[in-house]
């Protein structure tokens, strides 16, 4: 099973949980990238892998052309109701539907790690404009919280390693993009992080959206969703869930 079957099949199954359960991204993070791809009035951006639109939401109000690319059907259903100033299309990095030279700018939030690198940076440097940016940008849940630390212990096993999917702040994805090549400038980095505001039950629904748990036997899930909310009991019905962001920004030659 490839990385894209690996995709289709968790998060299709699991499309209301991601949007329930998903952070969003700060606003110094949205501005960073807004200000390094020049994404304003008058430009063309696509937001690759969209997902639901938790990205691409915060991209329209810039008044640029926003187009969100998502292969899985039900993040799209989803999209068109949360970015309704968005036009979606199908496709995938490595395939992108538009002509060569014709987009301004290329978002990629929370989904590089799935992507075949070599071949969909030079699918984005194809569609890319000289002088076009590339943004690439991840939350990770910040393990430096204790019982975020267990969170993860939890919902990590070894089930993970079975994709063998490079992931999100645990690569250098200046490195990798520079190891990778392309026609692409070194790139920038800028670090954040963000608090989702969170109770048990959109725990249980941002846990269940990953990808290769989306797809666990009911009584898999429902096990895994009790000891989530075990663990977070002690901290009542509301609380925060911590997440480092790192976002990264290259230019086309």
């Amino acid at each position: 099973m490839g990385v894209h079957d690996v995709a289709e099949s968790g998060f299709g199954a699991g499309a209301d949980d991601y949007e329930r359960g998903r952070p969003s991204y700060a606003d110094d993070v949205v501005a960073w990238l807004v200000d390094r791809l020049g994404i304003h009035a008058g430009k063309r951006v696509v937001d690759l892998a969209a997902g639901t639109g938790k990205l691409t939401r915060l991209l329209v109000p810039t008044g640029a052309e926003v187009i969100a690319v998502e292969p899985v059907d039900a993040m799209r259903q989803k999209l068109a109701a949360t970015a309704p100033g968005a036009v979606s299309l199908d496709g995938t990095a490595e395939s992108l539907p538009f002509d060569d030279a014709s987009v301004d700018a290329v978002t990629v939030a929370q989904a590089f790690h799935w992507f075949d690198a070599p071949v969909a940076l030079a699918e984005i440097g194809r569609v890319l404009r000289p002088g076009g940016g590339l943004g690439i940008v991840f939350n990770e849940r910040d393990t430096s919280e204790p019982w975020v630390a267990e969170l993860s212990r939890l919902i990590r096993w070894d089930e993970r390693e079975r994709w063998r999917v490079p992931y999100t702040v645990e690569v250098d994805w200046g490195a990798r993009l520079a190891e990778v090549g392309g026609p692409f400038t070194a790139a920038e980095r800028y670090d954040s992080s963000f608090h989702q505001q969170m109770d048990p039950d959109t725990l249980v629904a941002r846990v269940l959206s990953t990808s290769y748990l989306a797809t666990l036997a009911p009584d898999l899930r429902e096990d895994l969703a009790v000891k989530v909310r075990e663990l977070v009991a002690p901290l009542g019905d509301a609380f925060d869930l911590p997440y480092v962001t790192i976002a990264w920004a290259t230019t086309r030659t």
